[in-house]
């Protein structure tokens, strides 16, 4: 099983349990609440969709 980000072959068994490397989960884990500046951000609200 390969490391879906970078592609190198998953050896250890927590990694093929998670399905990603570690050095990968580490960089995505740091850019997941940070923004893209071109990103746009958006709320949305399910409340009264009756």
């Amino acid at each position: 099983m390969n490391c879906p980000v970078c592609g190198r072959e998953l050896k250890d068994e927590k990694s093929i349990a998670k399905g990603i490397g570690p050095v990968c989960a580490r960089k995505l884990e740091k850019l997941k609440d940070k923004a893209d500046e071109d990103q746009l951000k958006m709320e949305l609200s399910f409340e009264d969709e009756k």
